[in-house]
């Protein structure tokens, strides 16, 4: 990293052009991969990423570059091309020098066993762990696969307000999927855990729970009949089940696109969006978590937002820029994959919060609906709202039962009338962990809910009725 010193004369050089704000983001990440398959390792790679990216405001327009050259030379290149690009300083008298203040706190994100002391057998015994255990639930599980990420990411940031701060984010999580046949059928299934935290995560969540939990959904899905379409009730499970509100109403509470009026939740402050039973929060200060960080990659400390109150919009996630077009302080929410790229607003741990119904009373009532106990991927347009996402492990809701499973089944909507229709939120709120991308990259974020009624939905399916 960049000395206090070198940061105040780069600083100090921005400032003398016509920008009234400068910053300078340092990178430096270790990450390594490790890819197993039925038992033998198939892939080991190490990657180091290291550079600096440097952003000048000028009111409301913003001007940025990146290098992973940090010499003398290189970086004054690029200072001199951003300079450049904002234009002269207008005024007359000696520009004021920026003097840096180093901002000190206490670790909210202790790791106990760093992954780069762990030798890579070791680390790869775990994946053969959670191997063997999918391999052992069911003589049907024919094939597995396992892969560990493990990320040691740290930063410093400084501007020209004087600010000076650094952080230090570890990450692991496992990828494990298992591949189940009976006769011509094949399904899979899959488990994806991961934490802000170093391999003691694996004490806790252990190789062999891991690995049972992705035989046990290839099982079920060997079983599972087309599913029905049409207008139902639907129970969206917790944990990843919150990858809708996530994709479908987190993204529009960005200011990403708040701020340019082109979200279905702008100037919406204040107004109900949601049923009474809803409550949401965005919130970068859960210990360990892997959506978790001391501070936003501009330097702020992470914040608990509460986006939703009782079915009230509260609060929008900021970022520094957007703020200025808003009007409105940084909530904490500037995030980014790298320094190649420049931050804006972005969710951390995004949640739908527990409620009060138990969760059997969530399918009383249901003479014929489905439940989706897995959600899968899909996609969104953050504008409108809309959205379709397929549902990777579903049952079907028959007399205010769990029946059978099914198949091919997709949730279909808009994100604004889902959170009107909200019925019933129960009280099993639990996360699950993804990679979100927008236009600062990818980044790890956790998902979450509660287990949800919906009262009406459309589903997608494949059986012919």
């Amino acid at each position: 990293m960049l000395s206090q010193e070198k940061l105040q004369e780069y600083l100090s050089f921005l400032m003398q052009s016509a920008a009234d704000f400068a910053e300078i983001f340092e990178e430096f990440e270790e990450n390594e991969t490790i890819g197993t398959l039925d038992g033998r390792v198939e892939k080991a790679e190490r990657q180091i990423v290291s550079g600096i990216g440097i952003r000048l405001y000028r009111e409301l327009q913003s001007v940025y570059g990146y290098t992973n050259e940090t010499d003398e030379q290189s970086v004054y290149s690029l200072l001199s091309d951003l300079r450049d690009a904002v234009g002269e300083k207008k005024e007359s008298g000696d520009p004021v020098p920026v003097l840096l203040r180093r901002v000190e706190y206490e670790n909210r994100h202790p790791v106990r066993i760093d992954y780069r002391s762990v030798p890579l057998e070791d680390k790869a015994e775990l994946l053969f762990r959670a191997e063997g255990a999918a391999k052992s639930e069911d003589p049907r599980i024919t094939k597995t696969t396992g892969r560990m990420l493990n990320v040691r990411e740290e930063v410093q940031i400084s501007n020209s307000e004087g600010r000076l701060i650094s952080d230090v984010r570890v990450r692991t999580r496992m990828f494990v999927d298992a591949y189940a046949k009976e006769g011509e059928i094949m399904m899979s299934g899959g488990a994806r855990p991961g934490a802000g935290k170093g391999l003691e995560f694996y004490e806790e969540r252990t190789p062999e729970e891991i690995g049972k939990e992705a035989a046990r959904q290839a099982i079920v899905m060997l079983q599972a009949k087309d599913c029905p379409s049409g207008k139902m009730p639907v129970v969206i499970d917790n944990e990843f089940g919150g990858v809708i509100f996530h994709e479908a109403c987190g993204h529009a509470l960005e200011a990403t696109g708040v701020a340019r009026n082109q979200s279905i939740f702008a100037g919406k402050k204040g107004q109900r969006i949601a049923s009474p039973c809803v409550s949401a929060v965005d919130d970068g200060t859960i210990v360990n978590a892997w959506g978790s960080q001391n501070i936003d990659d501009e330097g702020n400390f992470q914040k608990k937002r509460v986006l939703i109150r009782d079915g009230i919009l509260e609060s929008y996630m900021i970022d520094r820029l957007n703020g200025r077009r808003m009007g409105e302080p940084s909530t904490g929410s500037g995030r980014r994959q790298s320094y190649k790229y420049e931050p804006t607003s972005r969710m951390s741990n995004t949640f739908i919060c527990a409620g009060t119904d138990s969760f059997e009373s969530l399918f009383e009532g249901i003479e014929r609906g489905l439940y989706a106990k897995k959600m899968g991927g899909g996609s969104v347009n953050p504008q409108t709202g809309e959205f379709n996402f397929a549902v990777q492990e579903g049952y079907l809701i028959e007399n205010g039962k769990i029946s059978c499973p099914v198949k091919g089944a997709a949730l279909i909507g808009n994100g604004a009338e889902i959170l009107m229709n909200i019925d019933k939120v129960s009280d099993n709120l639990a996360r699950g962990q993804g990679m979100c991308g927008s236009m600062s990259g990818s980044i790890p974020t956790d998902v979450g809910q509660p287990a949800i009624r919906v009262s009406s939905i459309t589903v997608g399916g494949t059986a012919n009725e």
